[in-house]
């Protein structure tokens, strides 16, 4: 028996070397324990007279990857551990001669769809290479057994196959554009095959796997976005962990027939987002399609005549400008309820918002939104929201940079923001607030502010050389890297131009920063803080700052991120924003976001329209016109440990014995209440090629 054990396993090497290339990519699927090798030679010298008449008819096979099997689920995708078959013990009994043969089946369509999952290829699809998809779509049918998922003979047959593609057509009341998911290609080809199927058909396999990349593709641009922010310069955190498994939602949401559900299982669940997504909706409704056409000779005044009285409050109205109750279609004249429709309509447009129908708000009337750019900037803002980490609940921080504005909310997932405020930005032309995520954890009361090298070089020296009293009476002082104080007189110039030296504004009236700064370490080196600057928080137009941001009301914004740190009530901050300079460790982080959001809903649920000062629409619109499958590689990020104590930080004051101490709320450690040269100031300062860093 061992001989023809040894015989029979010769016999298998070499037909296995017959129909499959030492490469072939599931190869490794066919490996098993000695025993059950073994056990499965003893049951082939059963059947060894079936097996070699069926030889070489088998080698006559179109395709000789095809694997052979003695039923229907072919050998190349049945779970790799081969279980042992039940065997009686071997008797020198003689094997019947009339032991029926099994029945040989060809698996084509698993062949052919784990050739083409290996091949990386698609030549249906316009982006045939899915090389970054290949992981997914080979889970999703490894499940499957590598069979076909969406096509078969049952009772369905194709009819999954449609409510996929109906499910891509949906794709721009999503925000993505539906030829990138091959719609009309898959509809067509789909057209094209008839019932009964013949699921042995190498195109049947093509056709499942264009299926199956394009809604990968369709569910992974959903809940990521389409473009990597870093490869537009944006400081946007990355995701920690995989934590979507896509292939499993397809496979379940098809077991239970709810494949429409899949948009809503994968995409931002942030109310921003969710009421942007309803927004698209109806503004590509056909009623919306069509803009208001009116001539204005000269502004048009509550009272005034108003013949397109009716066409004007039907066009308010579908917008949600007019409440559709409030419509007069009697009316002749420019009434009092038309006024504060338009003045809504002026606000969501970034039009000066007094009622008045000027050539400016009459061309924004005229503005065909189904074409461009309402439409767009929608889309936009909603790739934007998706490439945000997630965040599940708790509080969070957000300026959204075109708008001039702050929102804090208590818990990321609340409809409506605990705090809003008016901020100022980044100039335009060359100071650009940074667009990033970060966590917020500490809070400096009566901060220094060290003057960033750029700004100490291009601004503050040559007033200097101009007036040598220029530092004292800015309430600034010159400082050696060592920490040690040289004073506000003296020639420091050339130090301070190559760096050696800097300059620092000490707290007080005046000081660049106010009262308070809220601080989120990030590679920008940007901040939240106070300015003793307010009046220009009364400006419709506020990118006026370095980079950093200022907020309107410090107070106020204290006040919610100290909120449950214990023993920081409303009199502890008033006490603070008057004391000395003193630091606080958060208990608990705080995110903070910076976006860059032309369409946005406010506090007041109104979806308001900004320009677009920074050019970044324009910037995304041609990125997205050559964007590729995203990588998961570039996506996710270890996750950093935040050290468990503050830093140790060079004092700046040579005498800080006088210096107020405080101690964290979250731990023992007592901090200096000096302003310390942080890591990201002392870079600024020592290395002149760091001319972007950011200041107030």
């Amino acid at each position: 028996m061992q001989s023809s054990i040894s015989a029979v396993e010769v016999l298998i090497f070499n037909t296995t070397k017959l129909f499959f290339s030492p490469k072939h990519p599931l190869s490794k699927r066919y490996s098993m324990r000695a025993t059950a090798r073994e056990n499965l030679i003893i049951s082939t010298l059963c059947l060894m007279p079936c097996a070699l008449v069926s030889l070489p008819a088998q080698a006559n096979t179109e395709n000789s990857a095809i694997p052979v099997t003695s039923t229907a689920t072919p050998a190349a995708v049945a779970t790799p551990a081969i279980s042992t078959p039940a065997v009686a013990p071997a008797t020198p009994t003689v094997i019947p001669s009339a032991a029926p043969a099994p029945e040989i089946v060809v698996t084509r369509p698993a062949t052919e769809i784990a050739n083409l999952i290996a091949s990386k290829q698609h030549l249906y699809l316009t982006q045939s290479d899915f090389s970054r998809r290949v992981q997914d779509l080979d889970a999703l049918y490894q499940t499957s057994g590598y069979q076909p998922i969406w096509l078969s003979n049952d009772s369905r047959q194709t009819q999954n196959a449609a409510e996929v593609i109906k499910l891509l057509d949906d794709a721009p009341n999503n925000g993505l554009n539906a030829a990138d998911y091959d719609t009309q290609l898959l509809r067509q080809k789909l057209s094209d095959l008839k019932p009964p199927l013949d699921m042995q058909s190498k195109d049947i396999a093509l056709y499942d796997t264009a299926i199956s990349v394009s809604l990968l593709r369709y569910v992974h641009n959903l809940h990521y976005g389409r473009i990597n922010p870093r490869n537009l310069n944006l400081n946007i955190q990355q995701r920690t962990e995989k934590t979507l498994d896509l292939p499993a939602l397809i496979k379940t949401s098809l077991a239970e027939n709810k494949l429409a559900q899949l948009p809503s299982l994968v995409e931002p669940t942030l109310p921003q987002y969710q009421k942007l997504k309803q927004a698209l909706i109806a503004y590509r409704a056909p009623e919306k399609a069509k803009p208001l056409k009116m001539d204005v000779k000269s502004p048009i005044r509550q009272g005034d005549p108003l013949p397109q009285s009716a066409e004007l409050q039907q066009y308010l109205s579908a917008f949600g400008d007019l409440p559709t109750d409030k419509i007069d279609n009697t009316a002749t004249t420019y009434t009092a309820t038309m006024v504060e429709g338009v003045k809504k309509f002026q606000q969501r447009h970034g039009i000066k918002a007094n009622g008045i129908i000027n050539k400016s708000t009459a061309a924004a009337f005229n503005t065909p939104v189904a074409k461009f750019e309402r439409i767009t900037q929608i889309e936009l803002a909603m790739e934007r929201l998706r490439w945000l980490p997630e965040i599940k609940e708790g509080p969070a921080i957000i300026v959204n940079i075109p708008a001039f504005q702050l929102t804090a909310f208590d818990d990321i997932n609340q409809d409506s923001p605990s705090t809003t405020m008016r901020v100022v930005v980044g100039k335009a032309a060359k100071n650009q607030t940074p667009v990033l995520t970060a966590d917020m954890r500490f809070v400096d009361f009566q901060p220094y502010w060290n003057v960033p090298f750029k700004i100490a070089k291009d601004e503050i020296l040559p007033k200097l050389m101009e007036n040598p009293d220029y530092l004292s009476g800015q309430n600034m002082e010159v400082v050696a890297r060592s920490g040690k104080k040289l004073g506000e007189y003296g020639d420091f110039s050339e130090q301070i131009r190559q760096g050696s030296l800097r300059i620092r504004q000490r707290p007080g009236k005046g000081n660049a920063l106010g009262k308070v700064k809220f601080i989120f370490p990030n590679d920008s080196d940007v901040y939240l803080h106070d300015t003793p600057s307010v009046s220009l928080f009364s400006r419709s137009r506020r990118d006026l700052s370095h980079g950093c941001v200022r907020v309107a009301h410090p107070q106020e914004l204290a006040e919610f991120v100290l909120k449950e740190q214990g023993g920081w009530d409303v009199d502890a901050i008033k006490k603070a924003m008057q004391g000395k300079n003193q630091r606080v460790v958060l208990k608990n982080t705080i995110p903070v976001m910076f976006l860059y959001s032309t369409a946005f809903f406010d506090e007041h649920n109104n979806l308001t329209f900004y320009a677009d000062i920074y050019h970044r629409d324009a910037e995304l619109l041609e990125a997205l016109k050559k964007h590729e499958d995203l990588s998961d590689k570039v996506l996710f990020e270890p996750k950093e440990v935040p050290p468990t104590h503050t830093p140790a930080v060079e004092p700046i004051e040579a005498d800080a014995t006088h210096a107020e101490s405080i101690v964290a709320a979250n731990t023992k450690q007592v901090l200096p209440a000096i302003q310390p040269v942080t890591r990201t100031e002392e870079k600024s300062v020592s290395i002149p090629k760091t001319e972007s860093t950011l200041s107030p």
